[in-house]
């Protein structure tokens, strides 16, 4: 399983809107993850809690394409995870560290924000603006096939997404679609082929513009899909779950601003009832677990166990 909470579950505001081609941006940021995970409840597993610090460090710049205003981002995240749970009776713990997968991403708004100096950008007006982008994350993380818990996946993922943003006075509206697809990992838990189906994503934002440069936002997304299979086994493991969240820019400077951010999951998703709780920040993408067991007298169970185990963030 993938630490949760690195990789997208994404509830960034303002990802459509315009700004002034050639300005560079140098971001660092850190976030804070813990929480219960559900788990498929024919698993003798139980009891599973999760935490997890990031830190990210990114680099954004913004351009003109074909007269249109775009940006182009890569963020490489770094991670430290520890999780626990009860599995066949026994308490089982690991604690990882290590990069992350890295993320690049290219978005255009092709209506409504042409690409402006930063001279012609002081007399432009927001209406409707109309965008895209296409996002690729690398199998460049930590990873280790004898370990169920990494913080990269071993495969990668692309994600095109389409987006529009609607200025009401000092009121922003944003509503995004998109489809995240990934590739197969073929060395998972000992060499096992995984695979997963397509994530579909929506995300709507509701922004509100203050004096001096302050804004600040309630995010909300649903994403439904990402069933997975190992060895060719399909499980009713589907993912549908919605999370809300909160955003707020404050500037220090001109050339620097602080950006908090809040999210929790609301609902979730399960094969059958289990016991969940919400919890900070999270990420769609399934995890990859714990160390390999290494009872003998247990071999059939844990063997049955790393063929099904369809472990998922669970809202937090």
């Amino acid at each position: 399983m993938a630490a949760p909470a690195l990789h997208g579950q994404e509830l960034e505001p303002r990802t459509y809107a315009n700004t002034p081609v050639g300005l560079n941006f140098l971001i660092a940021g850190y976030g804070h993850l813990e929480g219960g995970v559900a788990i498929d409840p024919a698993l003798p597993i139980e009891n599973t809690q999760v935490e997890v610090h990031s830190v990210a460090f990114a680099y954004v710049r913004s351009l003109g394409f074909l007269g249109k205003s775009a940006k182009f981002d890569v963020v490489l995240p770094y991670a430290w995870a520890s999780v626990s749970a009860t599995a066949l009776g026994l308490l089982r713990e690991r604690d990882v560290s290590g990069l992350a997968d890295p993320r690049a991403r290219f978005s255009v708004n092709f209506y409504g924000a042409p690409a402006l100096s930063l001279e012609d950008f002081k007399n432009y007006q927001q209406d409707i603006i109309i965008g895209a982008s296409l996002e690729v994350t690398a199998p460049g993380g930590q990873y280790d096939a004898g370990k169920l818990l990494n913080l990269g996946t071993n495969r990668w993922s692309v994600k095109p997404e389409i987006g529009v943003s609607k200025h009401l006075g000092p009121v922003t509206l944003e509503l995004a679609g998109g489809i995240r697809f990934y590739t197969d990992n073929d060395d998972f838990f000992g060499g096992r082929l995984r695979e997963q189906e397509p994530i579909y994503s929506v995300r709507g934002h509701l922004i509100y513009s203050f004096n001096h440069g302050i804004w600040a936002a309630l995010d909300g997304t649903f994403y439904t899909g990402g069933q997975i299979i190992v060895d060719g086994v399909k499980r009713n493991n589907r993912q549908e779950n919605t999370r809300l969240g909160a955003t707020v820019a404050l500037p220090v400077n001109r050339q620097n601003s602080v950006k908090l951010y809040f999210s929790t999951g609301v609902s979730t998703r399960v094969p059958a009832p289990i016991s969940m709780r919400p919890g900070l920040s999270g990420n769609t993408d399934s995890a990859e677990g714990f160390d390999e067991c290494t009872d003998q007298g247990k071999a059939d169970d844990e063997r049955s166990l790393t063929n099904n185990l369809l472990i998922r963030k669970q809202g937090g």
